[in-house]
């Protein structure tokens, strides 16, 4: 380098300051394999003397060693540069070429303008170069876009290259769980039978429980443990079992190859989701039909595609979002996810209240989304629980027989295949005990310093062995049992009566959930507002539509469709004369019913309704009757302060009121002058925080007066 001892783009304000050699390679494996290329860039600061720089005067910059210069991200070297250019405290750049400092045109072209504000040259093998000039500048631009097309033919070259192999089937990564790498590459069902056993368990599993959830349970019940091998390290392909987790059971049920598929390319890298320093970001998980390559029936399976798109399907709907019903969920509606609103024919979700846990359907979504009053809902989703659990029995009836019998199969199967692991895990247990004795008794005896180990190796192994057996003798007594034929003839005879099955207590409400999914496909319901009928259009999976109408509670009796009928009962029987009670018991035998939950009427009802309504002297002269001063009935009291009867009955259930019983136990209410202003300013004060001290006192009622 000593024929251009000194350029003349050369200045002594270049001299004043540091030459930074800058060394790069862009992978880890070129650190290693291409030696020869780091010494030549190391041999660089050689040329910075040769330039006028002292030995002390030159920095050689090399902590992008296996970093690519795709860009400046994850470049801690070029970042430095730039901070030393921008400190002014470089006056010379060398490289052993362009594309060493950047192959990004953005970050190329920074460097530039970096260099040309400040008084910075750059050097390569052919020259020196000074960003200030007119011509060394178009040439250093050339320069930083050849690199950059350089880079993006080689990615181009290399990703077609490993695109035609991937469309041959001939790319493979590390195996899934289930299966391992041969001599060839390619990837083959792992040989340990056990593995095996345990991967068709679970695809077998999962087609009964359903719900991931279910299936880890059931695997963690059962101390079912997943095969893993290992992937890298010292113990590379060493069998590890592991205990089950949800994320490994999704990616093993969501991989195609466990239906004989190979795809390619389904993990996109999307630059704007990208994050800088992570390199593992951006990337997008594609569907097997959005992969780059599919080929289906190119490895050997565990399952058929249809199970696969099955298996697939039934995780996609369990997810809980608007277009899918979700999980089977352990509340006692039967129809959750499944009812659809006839008016917006948005999803209708589930309710429940009182102790009991009654089911309501509303169509809540416009309301939570977009302040809407509510669209409609149906408070009596029992009602439509029992019509839907009607239809599904009719249905199911002539395939009653077949269905106990593969019930019989499959508690037989399930316990074979239990019965199955356990051996498979004692014959492993058994064989690892055999293995460390033989390496024992190989052993030197005066070998103490290996012999210890190998004891102890033994040791452990037995512990194992013990604590094996002591839990498959606890699955015995526990796991299923072989079916007698006592249980084998109530099997057959239930299934006679499948109502008596629907609505057992071992019949859990997951299972009546499931059930009905795999039937109906979706529920319309269309609740009239005028009436207490509800259409229920039921779309049965298989594309037949039936349609039906149920009844539904109401907040008023006007609601009802027979409420003239029902006012005109009243009256003539009032016109007769009859008491309450006996009002009663001929409005239920007639078919008449409350508009509430309650099924049928009582005599306090019949008394409440004829004094609203005014229908019967004889029923309102009575209700004064046996009233003393300032005596009220529930009504009269409503009427005198001008409320709801509703908010005065609430406030009877509260004890809020001075309140006795009559010879024929009606309520009789005493309020005074004063009780009278206390129960209407409880009445108009705010439930707030502020007026919970006064709200507290205006809730006791005062004591009556003596007679």
């Amino acid at each position: 380098m000593s024929d251009a001892p000194r350029s003349p783009k050369l200045r002594p304000w270049h001299l004043d300051r540091r030459a930074a050699v800058y060394v790069r390679q862009s992978t880890p494996q070129q650190v290693l394999e291409h030696q020869e290329s780091t010494a030549r860039q190391y041999a660089l600061a050689d040329r910075a003397v040769a330039l006028g720089w002292t030995r002390d005067r030159v920095t050689t910059i090399d902590d992008d060693l296996g970093k690519s210069g795709r860009s400046a991200e994850g470049r801690p070297g070029f970042l430095r540069l730039l901070a030393e250019v921008a400190l002014d405290r470089v006056g010379l750049i060398i490289g052993r070429e362009m594309s060493r400092l950047a192959r990004s045109c953005k970050d190329w072209h920074q460097l530039l303008e970096l260099r040309a504000r400040f008084p910075v040259l750059l050097a390569d093998a052919d020259g020196v170069f000074d960003p200030t000039e007119h011509s060394d500048r178009l040439l250093l631009g050339l320069h930083g876009m050849m690199s950059g097309a350089e880079l993006h033919i080689l990615t181009q070259r290399m990703h077609q290259g490993g695109l035609n192999k991937a469309r041959r089937g001939e790319v493979f990564a590390t195996a899934p769980i289930g299966y391992v790498r041969s001599a060839g590459g390619e990837w083959v069902v792992d040989p340990d039978e056990q593995v095996q056993a345990v991967v068709r368990l679970i695809s077998d599993r999962f087609d009964r429980e359903a719900t991931m959830h279910g299936l880890l349970r059931y695997l963690v019940h059962h101390r079912i443990r997943i095969p893993v091998r290992a992937p890298g390290g010292p113990d590379k392909g060493t069998l590890e079992w592991r205990r089950p987790n949800r994320a490994t059971l999704q990616n093993l049920l969501r991989h195609p190859v466990s239906a004989g598929a190979y795809r390619f390319g389904h993990r996109a890298v999307d630059p704007r989701k990208k994050q800088p320093g992570r390199p593992q970001t951006g990337r997008l998980i594609r569907r097997p039909e959005g992969c780059q390559v599919l080929i289906r029936d190119k490895l050997p399976a565990y399952i058929t595609w249809a199970r696969f798109e099955a298996n697939r399907a039934r995780l996609t709907a369990n997810r809980n979002t608007a277009a899918t019903p979700g999980a089977p969920r352990s509340g006692p509606a039967m129809l959750a996810g499944l009812v659809r609103c006839g008016r917006c024919n948005r999803r209708m979700v589930v309710r429940y209240s009182g102790p009991k846990n009654h089911p309501s359907y509303t169509c809540a979504r416009g309301s939570a989304d977009y302040g809407e009053p509510l669209c409609q809902g149906l408070s009596n989703g029992t009602a439509l629980d029992a019509l839907v659990a009607e239809q599904l029995l009719a249905a199911a009836e002539p395939a009653a027989l077949e269905a106990s019998l593969a019930a019989v199969a499959g508690v037989e199967r399930e316990r074979s295949e239990l019965a199955r692991k356990w051996h498979r895990r004692r014959e492993r247990a058994g064989y690892e005990v055999g293995r460390a004795a033989r390496q024992y008794r190989a052993c030197e005896p005066e070998n103490r310093l290996v012999a210890r180990e190998l004891e102890r190796r033994w040791e452990e192994a037995l512990k194992a062995q013990r604590q094996l057996d002591n839990e498959f003798q606890r699955w015995q007594r526990s796991g299923p049992a072989e079916l007698s034929d006592t249980a084998l003839s109530s099997i057959r005879e239930l299934a006679a009566d499948l109502p008596t099955v629907w609505s057992a207590a071992t019949t859990t409400s997951a299972d009546r959930q499931r059930i009905a999914r795999l039937l109906i496909e979706r529920l319309v319901v269309t609740v009239d507002k005028a009436s207490e009928h509800a259409s229920v259009t039921l779309h049965w999976v298989g594309g037949t539509v039936r349609s039906h109408t149920i009844a539904r509670p109401v907040t008023r009796y006007r609601n009802q469709s027979d409420y003239a009928r029902l006012v005109d009962r009243l009256r003539e029987m009032c016109a007769r004369r009859l008491t309450s009670a006996t009002i009663a018991e001929r409005l239920n035998a007639e078919g008449f019913r409350p508009p509430k939950r309650t099924s049928q009427f009582t005599g306090q009802m019949v008394a409440r309704l004829t004094a609203h309504l005014d229908v019967a002297r004889r029923e309102r002269s009575g209700s004064v009757a046996g009233l003393g001063p300032d005596e009220y009935r529930p009504i009269g009291l409503a009427r005198r302060l001008e409320l709801s009867r509703d908010t005065v009955r609430r406030w009877l259930r509260a004890g809020w009121l001075s309140v006795r019983r009559d010879a024929e136990g009606n309520h009789v209410i005493w309020a005074g002058a004063d009780e009278l202003r206390r129960l209407r300013e409880l009445h108009r004060v705010p439930r707030t925080w502020e007026n919970k001290a006064r709200l507290a006192e205006l809730r006791k009622p005062k004591p009556r007066p003596a007679r």
